[in-house]
């Protein structure tokens, strides 16, 4: 038997919106409460959160779940949640709170006039995001202020995901440093030591469903970490996040520094390999960002190989 949509739940357009950027889809819906209505943007791909909705069932059911939600009078014990949130686990997180107080003023919010000036306000959002809070974002979004679209963004006054549900991994602060000793601290893309590494995950999280995610725990071996990690600076990983997802929005893999070279398979994904899962995995062995070390092995055995044919 089929879910029912709450009657007061109105699907404005049943195309889904893209943004294309972060991986992430709506739907435009209005929600009536009363006298009061909500008109906004409802992530129903949204994988910081674990959202994946495929079905017409799913959809229902989830946006009735986020109706009853965001009942006006369940605001106030929200407010107090995360109040209690930032105070607890974010005191330092000036910055990014800003944005947040800017958004749960509610609506939509303009990047370049209502939302704090800062010229890395995306990276802002993406903290929030990864704080498990759930936001919309519109790049086309007409501004009465501006006069023109803008980007703009929405926050949903619901459950905040915590990272142990958000499809992310977490470890330990001397897991962090164990990880970090273990690759000798050395960033892998520039094949040098650098004190500002970070662990990245080999395997890009945008690939990951629910089964994938695993507990790092602080007794992992170093063969273990060795095979799941390796370290790059925060500008690189950012890097490799856009290739990855150019990767799994188009099939097209990536390849650093300008080099087309992988060591197995093409630049095209292999169609035979499911596009997320564990199995996702073997669809990036080969890769130059899946494994740079590796790839960069591979790279200079085949050169001196060529070499020596010559």
């Amino acid at each position: 038997m089929a879910i029912v949509l709450n009657e007061n739940i109105r699907i404005v357009d049943k195309n889904r919106k893209l943004h294309s950027k972060a991986s992430e889809e709506y739907l435009h819906v209005q929600f009536t409460y009363g006298e009061l209505v909500w008109d906004g943007w409802v992530p129903v791909e949204y994988r910081r959160t674990g959202v994946s909705l495929k079905t017409d069932d799913d959809v229902t059911q989830h946006l009735n779940a986020v109706y009853e939600q965001m009942r006006p009078e369940n605001f106030t014990a929200w407010k107090k949640k995360q109040d209690a949130f930032w105070t607890a686990e974010k005191p330092n997180a000036d910055t990014t709170k800003a944005f947040y107080d800017s958004l749960i003023r509610g609506g939509w919010q303009c990047v370049k006039c209502t939302l704090p000036q800062n010229p890395n306000w995306a990276r802002r959002i993406q903290d929030l995001k990864e704080f498990g809070y759930t936001i919309a974002t519109d790049t086309k979004h007409y501004c009465p202020n501006c006069k023109a679209n803008k980007t703009h963004l929405i926050l949903l006054p619901i459950e905040r995901g915590s990272l142990e549900g958000n499809g992310y991994e977490t470890w330990s602060p001397a897991l962090r440093k164990r990880i970090i000793k273990v690759l000798g601290g050395v960033d892998v893309y520039e094949d040098t030591a650098n004190a500002h590494c970070l662990p990245d995950h080999k395997f890009s999280e945008i690939r990951w469903d629910d089964e994938t995610k695993s507990e790092n725990l602080d007794s992992m071996t170093d063969e273990e970490i060795r095979k799941k990690f390796q370290l790059l600076t925060n500008q690189r990983n950012q890097q490799k996040r856009e290739v990855c997802r150019t990767c799994f929005q188009t099939g097209k893999r990536g390849y650093p520094f300008g080099i087309k070279f992988y060591y197995s398979g093409s630049e095209d994904w292999d169609t035979s390999i499911p596009q997320k899962g564990k199995k996702a995995e073997c669809g990036c062995v080969g890769c130059g960002w899946y494994d740079i070390a590796e790839w960069r092995k591979q790279l200079l055995y085949r050169l001196e190989h060529f070499k020596d044919e010559e």
